[in-house]
């Protein structure tokens, strides 16, 4: 069994806060992955106001041996009113940036991109200032799915490649590398405007030369900001860690990254793909796109 390092202990959060932003969660009936995939930040983001909310769920139709999102074959029919309680929460909330996010819904012929777009256009009405940033799954590589999505218009499109290549069917078994380079590559031509962002897990047995590959993959599709972080074993039923990754060693990945041309590149052991994720305004403020983009107050 590998010891869990002190760079990996998260301070207690203040639990009013918290308990605040639950009871607007639990009001309106939302799911957040940070709940459902026990995220080791959410006391901070919580803290801070801030969630990533998880449509489509809470049972997901692939059954990834590092996540602890609920496997189901079968789950329940989409809710027409998610997107309305969704922007209120958003409203309450008084968000300035949103993440929405989906458990995979292969059961569905578009993947669920209908309801991520009804989710935009909802937020939109009631918070008009506030940015999204939507972190999709791979829709089984049905592109017109995707160019339905990026036809709302969010500022971000994220999909997280997760692991590299060599270790692709072992975590991510319905998963394909190769698809998910090309859904990124995919977003850019449809829309350069659009800011592209992915995350990888590292501590499964990766090298630093096969991560610096994965990096460079992703820059060759001009992959915008990236995330990196150390994946931590949910469940005695989940995958082990391999190892725990110094906090060096992410600045040495960051450093890269920075050199390869990437906008942003956040990395740390605690580091989620949208870990800090409201960022993005100042990145946008300091990188605008003509085409697309909203002007953020």
């Amino acid at each position: 069994m590998v010891v869990k390092p002190e760079w990996l202990r998260v301070k207690a959060p203040q639990w009013e806060r918290v308990g605040n932003v639950k009871e607007i969660l639990r009001d309106l009936a939302l799911n957040t992955v940070c709940e459902e995939a026990s995220c080791p930040n959410i006391g901070e983001c919580f803290n801070n106001g801030t969630a990533t909310f998880l449509i489509m769920g809470p049972a997901c139709t692939r059954a990834c041996p590092y996540c602890d999102i609920d496997f189901e074959k079968k789950p329940k029919p989409l809710d027409s009113t998610e997107p309305q309680r969704l922007a209120e929460a958003v409203r309450r909330l008084k968000l300035n940036h949103v993440v929405i996010t989906s458990v995979n819904r292969d059961d569905l012929p578009d993947g669920g991109a209908s309801q991520f777009v009804c989710c935009i256009e909802a937020i939109r009405q009631t918070s008009p200032a506030t940015t999204i940033e939507v972190l999709i799954p791979d829709l089984c590589g049905n592109w017109e799915a995707l160019e339905t999505i990026i036809a709302a218009a969010p500022e971000v499109l994220n999909h997280n490649t997760e692991t590299i290549r060599r270790l692709y069917r072992r975590v991510r078994p319905q998963g394909e590398y190769d698809r998910t380079i090309e859904l990124l590559q995919r977003s850019r031509t449809i829309a350069p405007w659009l800011y592209t962002k992915s995350g990888i897990m590292v501590g499964l047995g990766e090298t630093d030369a096969e991560v610096r590959e994965a990096m460079r993959d992703l820059r060759a599709v001009d992959c915008d900001i990236l995330t990196i972080g150390q994946y931590l074993q949910p469940s005695q039923k989940h995958l082990q860690v391999q190892n725990f990754i110094p906090p060096e060693q992410f600045d040495a990945w960051r450093q890269y990254g920075e050199s390869l041309g990437f906008l942003q590149v956040v990395a740390s052991p605690l580091t989620r793909s949208s870990y800090h994720a409201e960022q993005v305004r100042s990145l946008m403020e300091r990188y605008p796109r003509s085409r697309g983009v909203r002007q953020v107050n």
